[in-house]
């Protein structure tokens, strides 16, 4: 079956050169301007399907302190005009949950006492996630507004180079099955705290370059595997006893959590396999996108019937179409996170990707000529947004020959746009400068 287009099929006009798409589609705003911006998003909005339920913004790097301002006005715009009722940030899932109760007034009172246990990656030191969730909170803290947001991280549960110990998302079930069966519940925690051993054997991140390191494939690991798969089992298998003793959504939750908590075991054993570095990167690399997807798939499931949702991480975690990232000598390709959305949700799932002509404080200097980001630059204006139509609205030649800008070597992160960025997104947020993360780490 040929899956439809995210975006209406409107009868695009093919321009013969970029420089014409450009002129003629691009929309540029200010963000310090509400008006401007929000008619900017409702355009995007109308262009796109009807169906579309989950949409994704793409960063081209992590450290660029606009991407980040746009997006939590592009969440809030969505929230008010759209019918969006969630955001699912690039960090771990189960640590989201940590944010979730704050911004419903629960747990700690404070935004200091979750910023660390709540994300992954030090995300929750950066000042625009603590916008965003302070704005979150109070949303929700309004009376009047009846429906309530909330918030998800939808990363695996591991950092850049450590992967965390499954015994969060294991206990998590196992509390679960303890309030409706405390018997069985305390057979499974036996064996099970028999088999984790030590959090630090787990999170050791010298595993990822040396298999030696990782206890993925340890015998206490692989008996894990198999108690995981048997925790599994039992939650499917007496699904209609432990739903009318809980409810639906709390047994779909615990049985998500159990799940990744057997792709998190499969992860650690990706790092414990006898192989060369890069090709366990990359097996990892995919490993971490596929559970990035069934998160979203979860999350998407369990807001349908309240609202929308709005995802946003790096480009090469939300595009359509392969990832690339070159490391020292290797060049690692593996299907992201979009890739599999693109499967799963078809015309339901629309993305906009990224994109920075200048950013100093990223080590990001002016782009080379006849590259997208030059030829965007040349527009001179701040801030624009402009359609792809999935590439249909240029001569492929055309898209072909665009060169690529050289990547950054201060700030990692940084990919540049390519001839496939046109397919890969919907629509494309180009930013003429960008300052750098207020909150974030100092890049060397």
């Amino acid at each position: 079956m040929k899956q439809r287009s995210s975006v209406k099929d409107n009868s695009n006009p093919i321009y013969t050169t970029i420089n014409d798409w450009i002129q003629k589609e691009a929309i540029s705003f200010s963000v310090d301007f509400s008006e401007t911006f929000n008619s900017s998003i409702d355009k995007i909005i109308g262009s796109l399907d009807d169906s579309v339920e989950l949409i994704g913004l793409g960063e081209a790097l992590h450290g660029g302190e606009d991407i980040l301002l746009i997006r939590n006005r592009l969440f809030q715009r969505l929230v008010e005009k759209h019918g969006y009722r969630a955001i699912a940030i690039e960090s771990s899932f189960p640590r989201g949950r940590i944010v979730n109760e704050y911004i419903n007034g629960c747990g700690p009172v404070s935004y200091e006492e979750i910023q660390d246990t709540g994300f992954s990656h030090g995300f929750g030191r950066l000042k625009a996630n603590h916008e965003l969730v302070e704005w979150m909170r109070e949303y929700n803290a309004d009376v009047s507004h009846r429906a309530k947001l909330r918030f998800y991280g939808f990363d695996s549960p591991t950092e850049m180079t450590s992967t965390d110990s499954p015994r969060q998302v294991l206990y998590f079930v196992l509390d679960y099955l303890t309030s409706i069966d405390m018997h069985s519940a305390k057979d499974h925690r036996e064996r099970i705290d028999l088999l984790l051993g030590q959090d630090a054997d787990w999170d050791d991140p010298a595993a990822m370059m040396d298999h030696t390191k990782s206890i993925g494939l340890s015998p206490a690991a692989n008996e894990l595997r198999i108690e995981t798969e048997d925790l599994i089992n039992e939650l499917q298998i007496r699904r209609p006893e432990l739903v009318a003793k809980s409810n639906k959504s709390q047994y779909l939750e615990a049985v998500h959590y159990a799940k990744v908590a057997r792709q998190l075991l499969n992860y650690h054993a990706t790092l414990a396999k006898k192989s060369e570095p890069a090709k366990r990167i990359i097996e990892g690399l995919g490993l971490r996108d596929m559970i990035m997807a069934e998160n979203l798939e979860y999350i998407v499931s369990h807001e349908r019937g309240w609202g929308k949702v709005m995802a946003f991480a790096h480009n090469s975690h939300l595009q359509r179409g392969k990832a690339q990232w070159q490391l020292g000598t290797d060049l690692l390709v593996w299907w992201p996170a979009g890739s599999h959305l693109n499967e799963i949700f078809g015309s339901h799932y629309a993305v906009i990707g990224s994109a920075v002509g200048i950013s100093k404080t990223n080590g990001i200097f002016q782009p080379e000529h006849g590259t997208l980001e030059s030829l965007l630059t040349n527009f001179s204006k701040p801030a624009l947004f402009i359609p792809t139509y999935k590439g249909q609205v240029l001569p492929a030649s055309e898209i072909e020959a665009l060169p690529t800008r050289s990547d950054s070597m201060k700030n990692p992160t940084y990919f540049a746009l390519t001839s496939q960025s046109f397919i890969n997104f919907d629509w494309l947020l180009f930013l003429a400068s960008t300052a750098y993360s207020r909150g974030g780490p100092q890049l060397q």
